[in-house]
């Protein structure tokens, strides 16, 4: 077991505090070294320029989904020289009719070193195991596909 945790700093920065005027705007911190700028996204008022809740529910997705199938990839014995994903994150309706991110699709590109790739077959249990046990993908309830 092992904890994680994340510091959000938030200061009001208006002399009133109305809906249509208040900075969405904080830091979170990783560590005394990371930290990063966010907001709300853009349509909810926040600052477009900074990382917003949403995206950072599909980047840590991607994130564990990657580095579940480096994992695996090596104990198998592929060799992985790149890897890219332009991860998608849905909005809309969940089954309780509240707003959710429903679905993140992943569109994961991999390159191997020349003689130490898998055949389709292995690529594609590569990803089902990444999925399988990535601790963030067991954690959210969103359904998260994997393009092929």
């Amino acid at each position: 077991m092992s904890e994680h945790r994340a510091v959000i700093d938030w200061r009001r920065g208006t002399p009133d505090f109305k809906y249509d005027t208040f900075s969405r705007d904080h830091t979170v911190s990783y560590s005394d070294t990371v930290k990063i700028n966010a907001s709300s996204a853009a349509e909810y008022l926040g600052t477009a320029e900074f990382a917003d809740p949403e995206q950072k529910l599909v980047g840590a997705i991607s994130s564990c989904h990657m580095l579940t199938f480096l994992a695996l990839a090596c104990k198998w014995k592929f060799v992985v020289d790149a890897y890219t994903d332009d991860a998608v994150g849905v909005i809309g309706k969940n089954e309780d009719g509240r707003m959710a991110v429903t679905e993140v699709r992943l569109n994961p590109q991999v390159n191997f070193a020349p003689g130490a790739e898998p055949d389709a077959v292995q690529l594609a249990k590569l990803h089902e195991k990444a999925h399988k046990y990535c601790f963030i993908a067991n954690s959210v309830r969103a359904k998260i596909t994997v393009a092929d």
